[in-house]
């Protein structure tokens, strides 16, 4: 049984154990600090903030590493929108039944927002978006500095850096790219289900005209390329759309390219070949 680098839940693990199965695991080092600290919180008696999406198999993999302990407790929150939520009830308390139903299913069984977010340390999936994990590091760090004070703001918060290596340089360097050049279009080449290559897909949204694209294949033509929209998280399935006239017919075009950090070396290779190939024409 090869074990992925997003790692397996601990349930998982325990029973592919008692299966008798020989275990190849293949778990990536960040993703086991991030393991480490948030075993280091249930020690501690803090619960783990998780930035993450709920369903994604790393998520789930961390989650469940918070409960090797009796007193272990998690939440997991996708965006801003959800941490702005919970540090609200940091700061004023509200309505424990809404923010059960809300969050459910993104807690660990039991949970009471009223108690376990007394003591909090943040954690996060490691291919999310960087400066989205360390804003949302730092929303949680003022709500729980409004309620208990900078002089205990240690006995109540902890937080620390997880976003992957790999997922990390290719944010800086794509964010490099667009301030440098003075591109027309980019195209970022990885899987749909990635949710590293999904949010460089939206960093570059943000700043130029932009094309996901699994592979080579995609590009149909200079006039037509088929592409996921950016937007929709990794987790969602997203059905491709077809653009037409994506290169301009006459002049000069400047692509950028980038690809996810598990986009194989041939692949942006052959993407590289096909663009090439388009210009000749």
């Amino acid at each position: 049984m090869i074990l992925p680098a997003f790692g397996i839940t601990v349930a998982e693990m325990a029973d592919f154990s008692a299966r008798g199965c020989t275990l190849v695991d293949t778990t990536c080092g960040s993703v086991l600090n991030v393991w480490k600290n948030v075993v280091r919180y249930a020690q501690d008696g803090f619960t783990a903030v998780i930035h993450g999406k709920v369903k994604h198999e790393e998520t789930r993999a961390t989650a469940s590493q918070a409960l090797k302990c009796p007193q272990g407790r998690y939440i997991v929150v996708l965006d801003r929108d959800e941490a702005a939520f919970v540090c609200g009830y940091i700061r004023n308390g509200g309505d424990r039944e809404a923010f059960l139903a809300r969050f459910g299913q993104a807690a660990s069984p039991g949970f009471n927002p009223d108690t376990d977010l007394d003591r909090i340390g943040c954690a996060n999936q490691t291919t999310m978006l960087m400066s989205e994990s360390l804003e949302i590091g730092e929303m949680f760090g003022a709500a729980m500095r409004d309620r208990y004070g900078e002089a205990d703001l240690a006995l109540h918060f902890r937080a620390f850096d997880t976003i992957c290596s790999a997922t990390q340089e290719r944010q800086d360097a794509v964010e490099a790219l667009l301030s440098s050049e003075s591109v027309d279009l980019m195209i970022v080449v990885g899987g749909y289900n990635s949710s590293n290559t999904v949010n460089l897909a939206r960093i570059c949204a943000a700043r130029v005209r932009t094309y996901h694209i699994s592979d080579p294949e995609c590009l149909l033509s200079a006039q037509r390329i088929r592409h996921r929209p950016v937007g929709a998280p990794s987790t969602v399935r997203a059905e491709e759309v077809v653009t037409e006239g994506w290169l301009a017919a006459n002049g000069r075009v400047v692509v950028g390219l980038t690809a996810g950090a598990s986009t194989p070396n041939n692949i942006v290779g052959r993407v590289i070949e096909t663009l090439e190939r388009f210009s000749a024409t």
